[in-house]
C-alpha cells in the first residue's frame, strides 16, 4: 500500500547549486534538509517543504523548457507570491484554470516548471 509521498526530484545543471539554493531557499523561503554523507558527493541539494522534500539534483544536457513536469506548491496567499515572484523578474504564466482553485505557473532560473496553487474556500 503507498501511504504517501516522501519526496520529487527535479534538477539543475551542475555546478548551479548555489543559484539554485539562492532562489529555492533565498527567494521561495523553502529550508534546506542536510543531504545523508552518502549522497553528499553527488551534487545537488534537498529542501523541506511541509511534511515532503524535494530533492534538487544535477545533470547535464537535459532542455528543462520542454517538459511539462512540474511540482505545485500549495500555498496559503496566491497574491503573496505573485507579488515575490514579480519583484523578482520572475514571468508568471497563467495557468487553465480548475474549478475550486486560483493558480499560476513559472519556470525557475533553471528551466523547471513550478505551479503556486491554492484552494478557493468560501
Amino acid at each position: 500500500m503507498i501511504i504517501g509521498l516522501h519526496h520529487a526530484q527535479i534538477t539543475i545543471p551542475k555546478g548551479a547549486e548555489e543559484n539554485g539554493k539562492n532562489f529555492y531557499c533565498g527567494i521561495l523561503g523553502l529550508a534546506e534538509k542536510d543531504k545523508p554523507e552518502s549522497l553528499k558527493g553527488r551534487g545537488g541539494f534537498w529542501l523541506k517543504v511541509g511534511d515532503a522534500e524535494v530533492h534538487v539534483g544535477t545533470e547535464e544536457d537535459f532542455d528543462r523548457l520542454t517538459t511539462k513536469a512540474h511540482l505545485a506548491y500549495q500555498v496559503e496567499d496566491i497574491l503573496h507570491w505573485r507579488n515575490v515572484l514579480k519583484q523578482n523578474d520572475i514571468e508568471l504564466i497563467e495557468g487553465v484554470p480548475i474549478p475550486g482553485f486560483e493558480r499560476f505557473e513559472f519556470r525557475d532560473p533553471f528551466g523547471n516548471r513550478v505551479e503556486i496553487i491554492q484552494e478557493i474556500v468560501d
